[in-house]
């Protein structure tokens, strides 16, 4: 039998160098964070998971549609001293350390230009922005804030991606020539989502799409990473309503395809498929790597079957969000890749040039249009 190459298996440098800074956020007592907005519904899978975890403590919650903050905190026995309608009144109040962002996507520039004034690190549901203007937006903000702005993916946490990105990056399977991303559910209203986030997922201007910017965010997001951050050559997409009675506002399928100079990428978003899924097919030159879930990979090298096997975990602090989000605010840890400003105003350019090929039937070339977008 074939063995994969160490790097698969684990990143041992990379895990000690993370090591002493977990070990330092550990004895530094609790991130006192604040949430913004509660209308995007995993702010509901936030308060089961981590409303009591001892190394998040909640400051505060600005929310200003009443009837949604009311049945939160009715639900999860929030006080009502944590309750404001305001995000700047909260943030003068509170001070906390980070905020985390449960806003619409459209409010994330917002959201972030007010932290940044008040010099406060915001980490928000994926994606970055509706718009490659709010993205460049976002960082010019961050910047001149001088704050972390993180993006949170569930998939940054799978095991399965870190370990297809370690066998791309030990060459176990040669360069990359094409990947292929599965994205989705069966649909927002299908699955029951919360009333008031349905409302805006299925809004234009507070989405930026539907399916499109849904879930096309996440292949975006692993392919720019797995490409070092490298923004594809030309965009194409197309998107379909094959269910406008349910989404007569957005599209609810949507292909993108993505091309590199030596490369391909087919990121396949929709809200059409018959379970829920996300993951991931890398085709090398000699071999391929195909995620299976959260845990385990299929593998196949040059000369050898294919292999089922279950991925390492991920090296700390880049397991889960929240303890990604403690290292980098207090102990100054890099936020990776995938959950990186930098990697997501690219994901961001990426999908802007999806609607606009969807909406035009034309390839977008995306290096030249950034660049005339940056002379301006």
């Amino acid at each position: 039998m074939k063995y994969l190459p160490f790097a698969f298996l684990t990143v041992c440098l990379f895990t000690a160098l993370t090591a002493s800074s977990a070990q330092t956020s550990a004895t530094a007592g609790p991130l006192r964070v604040a949430i913004a907005g509660m209308v995007h519904g995993h702010v509901d899978g936030f308060f089961q998971r981590s409303l009591h975890r001892p190394d998040i403590q909640i400051v505060g919650i600005a929310e200003a549609d009443q009837q949604v903050a009311a049945r939160y905190a009715a639900h999860y026995g929030l006080a009502q001293s944590l309750m404001f309608t305001d995000l700047e009144n909260m943030l003068q109040k509170t001070h906390p350390q980070a905020v985390l962002a449960y806003t619409n996507t459209y409010d994330h520039r917002r959201v972030v230009e007010i932290c940044a004034r008040h010099g406060v690190p915001v980490m928000m549901e994926k994606p970055l922005a509706v718009s490659a203007e709010d993205a460049h937006a976002i960082a010019d903000a961050a910047r001149k804030g001088k704050i972390q702005v993180l993006v949170n993916y569930e998939t940054s946490w799978y095991r399965s991606n870190h370990a297809a990105y370690d066998v791309v990056h030990d060459k176990s399977i040669g360069d990359i020539r094409k990947v292929v991303v599965h994205d989705g559910h069966q649909g927002p209203k299908e699955i029951n989502v919360q009333p008031e986030f349905l409302a805006w997922l299925n809004d234009p201007k507070l989405n930026g799409a539907g399916a499109l910017y849904d879930f096309g965010c996440y292949g975006a997001d692993l392919m720019t990473w797995l490409m070092d951050g490298q923004r594809p050559i030309s965009v194409t997409a197309v998107t379909q309503q094959i269910k406008p009675e349910t989404y007569p506002r957005v599209d609810d399928e949507a292909t993108i395809v993505l091309t590199y100079p030596r490369a391909q990428a087919i990121l396949q978003a929709s809200w059409n498929w018959p379970f829920d899924r996300k993951d991931m097919e890398v085709y090398g030159q000699t071999g391929y790597v195909i995620t299976v879930r959260h845990d385990d990979v299929r593998v196949r090298l040059k000369g050898g079957e294919e292999q089922l096997l279950p991925a390492k975990p991920v090296p700390v602090p880049y397991e889960d969000s929240l303890s990604l989000l403690r290292a980098v605010v207090l102990d100054g840890v890099a936020p990776g890749a995938p959950s990186s400003l930098e990697t997501n105003v690219i994901v961001s350019e990426i999908l802007d040039a999806a609607r606009r090929s969807a909406a035009s039937g034309k390839s977008i070339r995306l290096a030249a249009d950034q660049a005339a977008m940056t002379s301006h």
